[in-house]
């Protein structure tokens, strides 16, 4: 497993924009990690890397964010209010499986059985001052 150590909100937004490099049409990545470890600044350097020139904000009262524009549609979910895994199915989770785009799940781990099994699993860390760890 590789680990990013970001110095800095610019870092971890960078850390974003480089994994845009790497993704593919239908591919989950999966986040987890405290409020405030720096999950939402990475999916903005990732939409950036992929393109869009949207701005990207944090899901957590919308639940869904949808980016168009870039190389690929970015899919931007956030399951920090949801308590029960229908509620994730009733908002149209399966819809954003069709393999058009990358969805990325913040707060994955409360319903890990919902993501297939190739997910790709991002673990940050808050560490001293500024610092952050991405695993």
């Amino acid at each position: 497993m590789a680990t990013i150590i970001s110095h800095s909100a610019e870092e971890t937004f960078r850390a974003g924009r480089d994994e845009a490099a790497r993704v593919r049409a239908g591919e989950v990545l999966a986040l987890v990690g405290d409020l405030g470890a720096g999950k939402t600044q990475w999916v903005k350097g990732l939409a950036a890397g992929l393109g869009s020139d949207a701005t990207v904000t944090s899901p957590t009262f919308t639940l869904i964010h949808e980016y168009p524009g870039g190389r690929l549609p970015l899919y931007h979910v956030d399951c920090y209010r949801l308590e029960r895994p229908e509620e994730l199915l009733g908002i149209g989770l399966d819809d954003y499986l069709d393999g058009r785009g990358v969805l990325v799940i913040e707060w994955a781990d409360k319903f890990p059985e919902l993501l297939p099994p190739a997910a790709r699993w991002f673990r940050f860390r808050i560490g001293e001052g500024d610092e952050r760890e991405i695993a």
